[in-house]
């Protein structure tokens, strides 16, 4: 024993307890009749689980095309059918162990079987249960080693070195322990932030009776809430003590005064634009800047413009404050526009106008309200007369609406139809002198 390497003598003085164990049981008789108890708990649990999951089915299964919140939670909870049987087993060896106790004295190993069908539940729920790939991966990394440290009985020993094991950074020193419950505990609180925060925004952006300023600014306080609350309650499990927030809050507001203004600014910007509501998600805009484009995004520092060729500019909030912005409404706004054309000087300009309006205003997308076609006489070029047509139609004049082309389209055919030129310009040249290339006479 003494001649064999150190890493072997620590492993068999760590195994050896263990092996101590299972030698015992192997001689006691109380130990088997519990091992037996078991055996009949697992076997009654697999039984009672055929004749259970149909029913549980079937219960909890909604009906089709019914949705809701009811409806969610009993697909959850249909979900976690995969738990029914180690979760039987667990109790029926729990009524088990009491007969075992009173009747030997002893439940040893009931005990272990229950942490057994313990880890094979979380195993199942982990394996079977579980759809989101974060949850997934903690559960497979931290929550099942953690259930089989538990069923082999060194998850409190475990726990004990490493609440021990001190980390020292400068004046911090804490705990791997707390480390690792802080990071563990982080993680699952930012996930369910985020997932709350999902469900919340879904529900609010269902309320269409709000307007889509005051839905934007609910799904953002409610943001800002969820992961306020979600940091507080981080800070109170590593156990940092809650008043330090009050000299972080004071860093943050030196550091707003000296290098953060603009972030500031921005953000209470976008707060005034969401509870305002003259821009919102939907609406075509365009800024002194030259900027246009549909807001498709507004976040707490910026709103996104798509444009018509598919580029996304991103603006500052505080642009839309301390600058000129001309709100085209949504693209299902009425908008009026003018198509100008020109006649020749021998046309009977009497009967342009409702020539033109007739053409125009037989388009499909030209609008009869809030008015109908009007052509105008704007008045008398070089090269001919000019005139202009007003039309209102639905949305905005670019990417996939193609007005104005159409618009001159009807008006030259309605021209050529009813025999009127349209004018070209001509210029007379004067020279003074000889031609050029010719000989002055004598």
């Amino acid at each position: 024993m003494d001649k064999m390497p150190t890493f072997v003598q620590n492993l068999l003085e760590t195994v050896k307890p263990f092996t101590d164990t299972a030698m015992e049981w192997l001689v006691s008789p109380a130990a088997w009749s519990q091992f037996a108890l078991l055996a009949v708990a697992f076997v009654a649990a697999v039984l009672l689980t055929r004749r259970l999951q149909p029913i549980v089915t079937k219960l909890l299964t909604p009906a089709t095309g019914v949705e809701g919140m009811i409806s969610q939670a009993r697909l959850f909870i249909l979900g976690l059918s995969p738990l029914l049987m180690p979760l039987l087993a667990y109790a029926l060896t729990a009524v088990g162990e009491e007969f075992t106790r009173s009747l030997f004295g002893s439940g040893a190993v009931i005990a272990f079987g229950k942490r057994v069908f313990l880890f094979i539940a979380v195993r199942a729920l982990v394996r079977d249960a579980l759809t989101d790939p974060f949850l997934r991966m903690l559960g497979r990394y931290v929550l099942i080693p953690v259930a089989a440290l538990y069923t082999l009985g060194a998850l409190d020993p475990m726990m004990l070195r490493l609440s021990e094991t001190m980390i020292e950074l400068g004046n911090i020193r804490f705990s791997v322990l707390s480390l690792i419950r802080g990071l563990i505990a982080g993680s699952l609180l930012f996930w369910l932030g985020g997932w709350s925060n999902r469900q919340s925004a879904d529900y609010i952006q269902k309320q269409k009776e709000l307007r889509p300023a005051t839905r934007q600014l609910a799904v953002k306080a409610a943001e800002i809430t969820i992961f306020g609350a979600a940091f507080l309650l981080l800070m109170s499990i590593m156990g940092i003590d809650l008043t330090a927030i009050a000299v972080l809050g004071g860093a943050l507001g030196v550091g707003i005064g000296l290098g953060l203004q603009q972030i500031a600014a921005n953000f209470v910007s976008g707060v005034i634009l969401l509870v305002e509501g003259q821009t919102t998600v939907g609406d075509y805009v365009e800024l002194d800047g030259g900027e246009a484009g549909t807001i498709v995004k507004m976040t707490a520092r910026a709103c996104i413009l798509e444009t018509f060729d598919g580029k996304w500019i991103v603006v500052p909030n505080d642009h839309f404050i301390t600058t000129r912005v001309v709100n085209y409404s949504d693209q299902g706004s009425a908008n009026r526009y003018e198509a100008a054309f020109s006649v020749s000087y021998d046309t009977d300009i009497n009967t342009v106008p409702a020539m033109i309006e007739a053409a125009v205003g037989a388009l499909g997308f030209v609008l009869t309200n809030p008015d109908a076609p009007d052509c105008e006489l704007r008045g008398f070029g070089d090269s001919g007369i000019d005139f202009a047509v007003e039309y209102w139609v639905s949305g905005i004049d670019d990417g996939k609406n193609k007005y104005q082309s159409k618009v001159l389209f009807a008006i030259w055919n309605a021209l050529k139809d009813n025999g009127i030129t349209i004018p070209y310009p001509h210029r007379v040249v004067e020279f003074k002198g000889p031609m050029p290339g010719q000989v002055a006479r004598p």
